[in-house]
């Protein structure tokens, strides 16, 4: 009942720069930590960045000082901007977020599950 939705991925050369945004809907009673992922071809799912639901970020080192996560709460949305693109960044970027969603509160459970959205495509040509 939770469904999560990422856009604004693309061609760009290298040195460019992109916006993703990841928007969550459905059975939402709170949303905790969202994450960025990405998985280039032939490689395993790697971490990108993370925001708390207070706006504590982490980044794996890869990107630091060149993508910046950020995240709107009234939309329920997750942002990550991408600086300074780099071929290696080619890669399908997925979103996730962790969701108390109403029905289980309305059950009287407390624990998050962890959604992924499908990905947004991003290719930085040289």
């Amino acid at each position: 009942q939770v469904q999560l939705v990422e856009s604004g991925g693309g061609l760009v050369q290298a040195g460019g720069s992109l916006r993703l945004s990841c928007r969550a809907s459905g059975n939402i009673h709170t949303i905790n930590t969202m994450n960025w992922y990405r998985q280039a071809p032939g490689n395993q799912r790697d971490f990108v960045a993370a925001i708390t639901s207070d706006g504590n970020t982490h980044y794996a080192d890869p990107v630091k000082g060149r993508f910046t996560i950020s995240r709107d709460n009234s939309k329920n949305t997750v942002y990550l901007r991408l600086n300074s693109l780099k071929p290696e960044d080619t890669a399908v970027y997925v979103c996730s977020a962790f969701v108390l969603t109403t029905d289980t509160v309305r059950g009287g459970s407390y624990r998050p599950t962890e959604y992924w959205g499908q990905g947004t495509r991003v290719t930085v040509s040289s």
